[in-house]
C-alpha cells in the first residue's frame, strides 16, 4: 500500500565534532521517504528551487521514490544550516532560508487523492491542511510538527488535530503543546486534543506510544556511532508508518512492530552525515539489527 509524505526537500549544512557538510540533500520528507521506501511506494509531494542540483532528483528516482508532487519553481531551495555540539542530541540552529518553501501549495495529482497513508511531515500546518483537504478517502494520517508552528500556529495545528490518527512529537514539543512536563500526562492530553494515537520520541531514550488501549515504551538501539542526528526523527516516522502500509492492519502488535523498525532505521541515520546510511539500508539490514536489538532488551 503506497504512501504519500508532504514536507521539505532542503540543501542542509551541518556541523558536527566529526565534520562539516554543505548543502547536502535533506529534509523532513527526504528523510522520511529513504526509511519508508524499504516497506512500501512512497509519493513526496515538496517544493524546490530552480537551484536545486539535478543529481538530488536523479538519487531520490533511482531510489524509487515517485516525484509525480516535486514541483521545482523559480526560486532558491529552502535551506538550513545547523551545528550539533556536546551530547549531540539538539542542534543550533544557524541559518534558514524559507525561498520558494513560503510560497509553497500542494499538488498532487488525481491518482494520488485515493492513496489511504498519509504522513504530514514538519510544514507549516497550514500547509499540510490543504494536502489534507486534498485527500479523498484517508485510512490512517500521521502528523509531525515543530515548536516553531506550535508557538505561532497554534491554532492552525489544532485544527489538524482533529482529522489525523496519530501525532508524533519529540518530547520538547509534546511539553509545549501539552502544557505537561510529564510525558504520560502530555500524552493524555495531547490525545484528548483529537488524535487516537500520540507517538513521543525521546531521542537517545527511545519513543513513548500512548492510546486509550495500548502504552508502549521502547528504549533506543543502543550506539556509541553518533555522526549527525539530522533527520533522525523523520527516519523514524518512515520505518513506523512504512511498515504499517504494508502490514495494512493498524493492531497493537503491527503497532508495536512498526515502532521497534522505525528505532532501528533511526539507528542507522544518525551514524553518518545526511542520508549516508540510510540510502544504502535494506530491510535486511533492519531485520539483522532488530536480532541484536532483541538481545538488549530482553531477559
Amino acid at each position: 500500500m503506497s504512501i504519500i509524505v508532504l514536507g521539505t526537500v532542503a540543501l542542509d549544512t551541518v556541523k558536527t565534532p566529526f565534520g562539516t557538510r554543505r548543502h547536502m540533500l535533506g529534509g523532513s520528507a527526504v528523510h522520511f521517504a529513504m526509511s519508508a521506501r524499504l516497506f512500501t511506494p512512497v509519493n513526496l509531494v515538496a517544493i524546490v528551487g530552480r537551484d536545486f542540483p539535478q543529481k538530488y532528483i536523479d538519487f531520490l528516482r533511482k531510489k524509487g521514490i515517485v516525484l509525480t508532487s516535486l514541483v521545482k519553481v523559480d526560486g532558491k531551495t529552502f535551506k538550513w544550516e545547523g551545528e550539533y555540539r556536546g551530547d549531540l542530541n539538539s542542534a543550533l540552529t544557524l541559518n534558514t532560508e524559507l525561498g520558494v518553501l513560503s510560497a509553497f501549495r500542494p499538488y498532487i495529482s488525481e491518482e494520488q487523492r485515493d492513496i489511504k497513508y498519509i504522513f504530514l511531515a514538519n510544514v507549516d500546518p497550514e500547509i499540510q491542511m490543504h494536502l489534507l483537504k486534498r485527500m479523498r478517502s484517508p485510512a490512517f494520517v500521521g502528523l509531525d510538527s515543530m515548536n516553531y508552528w506550535i508557538k505561532n500556529k497554534r491554532p492552525a495545528l489544532l485544527k489538524l488535530f482533529k482529522r489525523v490518527n496519530i501525532y508524533v512529537a519529540n518530547d520538547q514539543e509534546a511539553r509545549a503543546l501539552s502544557g505537561e512536563h510529564n510525558l504520560i500526562k502530555a500524552a493524555r492530553r495531547l490525545h484528548s486534543l483529537g488524535p487516537e494515537m500520540i507517538l513521543i520520541k525521546k531521542g537517545e531514550h527511545g519513543v513513548l506510544f500512548y492510546s486509550s488501549r495500548l502504552i508502549f515504551s521502547l528504549p533506543a538501539f543502543p550506539t556509541d556511532k553518533v555522526i549527525d542526528p539530522t533527520g533522525a526523527g523523520d527516519t523514524f516516522a518512515g520505518g513506523f508508518m512504512g511498515y504499517l502500509a504494508r502490514a495494512k492492519k493498524i493492531n497493537e502488535l503491527n503497532i508495536k512492530k512498526a515502532i521497534v523498525y522505525g528505532t532501528i532505521a533511526a539507528s542507522f541515520n544518525v551514524e553518518g552525515f545526511g542520508l549516508n546510511r540510510t540510502a544504502r539500508l535494506c530491510v535486511k539490514d533492519l531485520e539483522q539489527r532488530i536480532a541484536k536489538f532483541r538481545k538488549h532488551i530482553l531477559f
